[in-house]
């Protein structure tokens, strides 16, 4: 009987090891962070790049992404075992402008031997001051690099010249499967060219132009389809509004008919839900597609679902 206790104790023991084994590597990072033998492999700094890099590599290459499910990428930064992943890898695709303040002091560190190619994604997007805008943008905290808003993939506009950018430096580092990348381009940018038809065709009939949204992310969407955009916070989510600021915003969605505030899934929506009872109205989400919730990834959601889910929230706020 005693062995018989010892036997299920250690089995058990042995189950609950495995668990916890699980649970911490799904903490640590993205799955399948290790390198694959016989592929491209490509590090992305973050998700919208790590679904160009797959949508365009396909089956000839890894792709690991360094900013795990449900981490907001503004509050990430890289750890020591980033560093020796990033080293052995072959493209380095991040998107620049001063997304990942990390990125400078990270790279300085690559192992003198790295043959590591690195590529900011946004270098060929038609940028916008971080200062740039209209109504409450001039309120906007500037803490991203040379004053440039780095939120460049919220427009599929501005997302069909990041996948070409991914597409050339992909043939560039595997020549011999350049038809392949150069056709899995293709089929993306269909797609994308189709998500931009949608947003000139809906947005432009649509009766209002103003959104109100948590988090200054969607500069380049506004600017591309003739929307204003004001902004509880800065360029970073974690910018802290003045009360002044809250107070302007507030009379401002009272006077122009706003409907709803918008916000996100990856940060706190409290200052959102307290601004739209003061202004007594709605809200609703609008996804900046900087990554997405554990449960998002689990429903097999991706940068088309969550744009097109925006595209939806939008109608039904401006109309």
């Amino acid at each position: 009987m005693q062995c018989w206790r010892n036997s299920i104790i250690n089995r058990c023991f042995v189950l609950a090891a495995a668990i916890m084994l699980v649970i911490l590597t799904g903490c640590s990072g993205s799955a399948g962070s290790k390198l694959v033998e016989g592929k491209v492999n490509v590090v992305t700094s973050f998700y919208p790049l790590y679904f160009l890099a797959n949508e365009i590599g396909g089956d000839n290459i890894h792709v690991i992404n360094l900013v795990p499910a449900g981490v907001e990428p503004h509050d990430w930064s890289p750890k020591s075992r980033d560093l020796d992943t990033v080293s052995k890898a072959q493209l380095f695709f991040y998107n620049g402008v001063g997304l990942e303040g990390w990125v400078d002091g990270f790279l300085k560190g690559l192992s003198k031997d790295s043959q590591l190619v690195t590529v900011a994604a946004s270098q060929d997007v038609k940028l916008i001051p971080a200062a740039a805008g209209e109504a409450g943008d001039e309120e906007v905290q500037d803490d991203h690099k040379g004053g440039v808003d780095p939120h460049t993939w919220v427009s599929p506009k501005s997302m069909m010249v990041m996948a070409g950018t991914v597409r050339d430096h992909l043939k560039a580092a595997d020549p011999g499967h350049a038809a392949q990348y150069d056709g899995n381009y293709q089929a993306i940018l269909n797609k994308l060219a189709a998500l931009d038809d949608q947003y000139e065709e809906k947005l432009g009939a649509a009766a209002h132009k103003d959104i109100v949204v948590s988090h200054h992310a969607f500069s380049y969407l506004a600017r591309d389809y003739g929307l204003t955009q004001l902004s509880i916070m800065g360029l970073s989510p974690d910018a802290e509004p003045k009360a002044q600021d809250l107070l302007k915003l507030s009379k401002y969605v009272k006077e122009h008919g706003i409907k709803y505030i918008f916000f996100e899934e990856l940060v706190s929506d409290e200052l959102a839900r307290t601004l739209a009872r003061e202004a007594d109205v709605g809200t609703m989400v609008l996804n900046p597609v900087e990554g997405l919730t554990p449960e998002q990834e689990k429903r097999g959601e991706d940068y088309f679902s969550l744009m097109e889910l925006n595209l939806q929230n939008l109608l039904q706020a401006l109309q």
